[in-house]
């Protein structure tokens, strides 16, 4: 009985070393992907700006040292996000009605695009570790944070968020206009970025079929 407890035992153990060695394998593919290397890449040559603006070098770009820090410490947060696992970012619906969103490039069909348009009902969030690459603006959507006042989008675009990062979509009620729980840092157009951009309105989008797998129905699965 003894010698079948131990035996036992040792199987646990062979099996919890089984199932652990793709998780303890994960970290160096992440070091190695193309976001985290853009991201190790920008933070460096951030650091050597902030280095020889501090020795009172001449800089190419006249950039304030304040805003280089603060690039500095978004970076290596997201770096460190990055480090701990979170190489996808997870987007929010509260704006009530249908939003459209981009996500993992589909296996099939076939598709020039880097990612693919998917489309999220009000009040789902995307699941964990789906990757949200972003949110997309209709060719009539107004969005705050742009500028001092909300800006009127000339045409349809794209904004692109980090991985790492759960964007929250609001609609302000009063106004219309899209309100974004992180700063964009530029707005994409057609052909500035390979993503599939139509130029719709907000209407055909709030039209269409939520395709977009949920936290909530991920657990009641």
């Amino acid at each position: 009985m003894k010698l079948l407890n131990y035996l036992l035992v040792i199987l646990i153990i062979a099996l919890n070393f089984l199932f652990a060695r793709p998780s303890l394998a994960d970290a160096p593919k992440i070091t190695k992907s193309p976001y985290y290397i853009e991201v190790t890449k920008s933070l460096k040559a951030l650091q050597n700006q902030l280095s020889a603006a501090e020795s009172g070098k001449t800089l190419t770009e006249s950039i304030p040292v304040q805003d280089i820090q603060k690039k500095i410490d978004e970076l290596s947060f997201q770096k460190y996000a990055l480090e701990r696992g979170f190489n996808w970012g997870q987007c929010r619906n509260e704006t009530g009605k249908t939003i459209a969103i981009y996500g993992p490039k589909p296996e099939k069909p076939k598709s020039e695009f880097d990612n693919a348009l998917y489309f999220l009902s009000s009040g789902e969030t995307t699941p964990r570790g789906w990757d949200c690459q972003g949110i997309y603006l209709a060719k009539d959507s107004k969005i705050a944070g742009l500028s001092t006042n909300a800006e009127d989008i000339t045409g349809a675009a794209a904004i692109k968020i980090p991985k790492g990062t759960q964007l929250i979509a609001k609609s302000n009620s009063e106004t219309g206009t899209l309100e974004l729980n992180i700063t964009p840092k530029k707005v994409f157009k057609a052909g500035d970025i390979n993503w599939y951009i139509p130029n719709v309105s907000e209407t055909n989008i709030a039209a269409r079929i939520p395709d977009v797998l949920v936290n909530s129905e991920e657990e009641a699965d």
